[in-house]
Parts: C-alpha cells; structure tokens; sequence
C-alpha cells in the first residue's frame, strides 16, 4: 500500500451497532430528514443520524407527558451525557448507542456540539410554556431549536475549500433553520394549540384578529387567518432565500442533502399557502412520491444549481 495514501479510521463492531440504532430511529422518526440525508456518503449519512437521534431524545423529553420538574431534570441529564461525549468519556461498549455513535460523529467531524446545549435551552423554554411576543423574540426560540441543528449539521457537511464567502456558512445554516422551523410552526398550528402552546408571535397573532388561538379546526369568528398565514409565510420565503446561500458553498452530494430537505419544506409552504384552512383541519404533509422527486431533483444537483444561478445573479 502506497504510505503517503491517508486511511479512513476503521469503524469498530459496537460502534456499527450504534450507528444503525441511530439510522433507525431516523428512519422511522424522521422521513422528511431521512430523505434528504440518504443522498449523503455512507460516513457523513452515519454522522447526521447520530445527530437527530440525540436531537430526536432531546425532542421527546420535551413532548413527553411527564411533570414539568421531572422533563428538566430527565434534560439536564441529556445535556449531562452530553459533557460525557465532549470530554472523550463515552467509551465503544457504552450502554448508550446514541452517546457512542455521536462521540464516534465528533471524533470524525468537527461538530459544533454546544449547539446540542442550545437545542436542550429550547426545550427548556416549551417546559417553562414560554410565549413570544414579537418575531425577535420567536427567533430566539426557533434558533436554539433549528438554526443550532443547521450548524451541527455544517459541522459534517464541511464547505468547499476556498469558497469565496464561506466565513458565512454558519450564517446561512443558522437562517435556514429559522426557515424550516417557521414552516414546522405554520403546519403544527392546531396540534400545538390542542397541546397549550401557540409560537407565533403574540403581536402578529393581534394584528389579524386570531389572538383567541386555534382550537377549533375553522378559524376564530372575525379573525382574518389567511392572512396571518399569507404574512407568515412571506416571513419564512425571505428566510429560505438567505439561508439559500449556503448551497453553493457545500460540496456536491452536501449541496444535494440540504436541497432535497429544504425542497420537501418549500413544497409543504407552497401547500399551505394555497390553503391556509388546511392547518387547522389535520396535519399538511406530502406524499412519498413527491418527496421521491424532491429528493432525486435533489440528487441531480438541479435544484443546487438553480439555486446557485439564481444567488449569483442576487449577487452580482
């Protein structure tokens, strides 16, 4: 064998084990994700899984019907296991298949962990029944729960070596997030309210009349809610434009992935925009052929590209 040739690290046994407990759980938790990450080498795909699993626990914690004392203590057990990884103490044979592939992720790439801690302080904000007044005030939120796991995630993709403007990678993962999350937020809006939350920002909410909530599935008597949806909906287009930015700074394969996820989200606006009354009667989704297509528009490098052109062009 050629020695000046660089060998990938060889993956143990339990540590292959872990991984596809993590790919699992994605699998089945997670089919929006799923799609968009099987468009990634088989190491990066490992790694990405690894966070969404732990994100996926986080996640529940939070939904779960436990007391609210015993979700933040059962959180700040996570984020306890957490330091376990981050301090290298997570051994092959743990117990814990999610904690060992995502040290195994960490040692790999250069994962931004601390945006685990954040996505945990999100978590701890739906403990607390935090309310947003303001978009500002939403973003802190939505930025702990989604623009944190777009960077995680920029820690696997990497950027392009020298990428003119790849400093703002970060950036653009974050804002991505904001925009994915919105769009979670506009799809959810009737199961959160049946859950005693509402996220969208309680001046917004006033100024089309739906200050009463969402706890019937037809909107409140006077309030104008396809309008707030039409506002919000502008609101996550704009961020889906910045967070765009990033795509011509990945690789290929990485450019296709957060296409292929971005597109599934995009379609699902599109879908609520023409039907804003839809949200409030059941939950929006599509079907697994067009998901199919989004993901191999995805695959192609089409979407990418145009995205890409239609950057430079901003740009220019």
């Amino acid at each position: 064998m050629n020695a000046t040739v660089e060998e990938q690290p060889r993956t143990s046994a339990p540590v292959r084990a872990a991984y596809g407990y993590c790919e699992a759980v994605t699998g089945q938790q997670a089919r929006n994700f799923a799609y968009g990450i099987r468009l990634l080498p088989a190491e990066k795909r490992q790694a990405m899984s690894a966070l969404y699993a732990f994100s996926r626990r986080v996640d529940d914690i939070g939904d779960g019907t436990l007391p609210p004392e015993e979700k933040r203590e059962r959180l700040e057990a996570t984020r306890a296991v957490l330091d376990r990884i981050r301090g290298g103490e997570v051994a092959e044979d743990d117990t814990d298949p999610v904690a060992v592939a995502l040290a195994d992720a960490a040692r790999r790439f250069p994962i931004p962990l601390g945006g685990l801690d954040e996505l945990i302080d999100g978590v701890l904000m739906d403990v607390r029944g935090a309310t947003y007044e303001t978009w500002d005030d939403l973003k802190v939120y939505c930025r702990c729960v989604a623009g944190a796991i777009g960077r995680l995630s920029l820690g696997v993709f990497g950027t392009q070596p020298g990428a003119a403007g790849a400093d703002r990678a970060p950036e653009y993962a974050d804002t991505l997030g904001l925009a994915l999350q919105l769009t979670n937020i506009l799809r959810d809006v009737r199961e959160d309210a049946m859950g005693g939350r509402t996220y969208l920002p309680a001046d917004d909410l006033a100024k089309f009349g739906c200050q009463d909530g969402f706890g019937a599935a037809t909107p409140p008597a006077g309030a104008d809610f396809a309008g707030l949806v039409h506002f919000e909906v502008r609101r996550a287009r704009a961020l889906f434009a910045e967070g765009y930015r990033l795509l011509p700074l990945l690789d290929r394969r990485s450019g296709a992935c957060v296409a292929a996820m971005a597109g599934i989200y995009r379609r699902l606006l599109d879908r609520i925009e023409r039907d804003p009354g839809a949200v409030l009667r059941g939950r929006v989704s599509l079907p697994g052929r067009e998901k199919a297509y989004v993901a191999v528009r995805g695959l192609s490098g089409l979407d990418a590209r145009h995205i890409a052109r239609r950057t430079l062009r901003s740009t220019a």
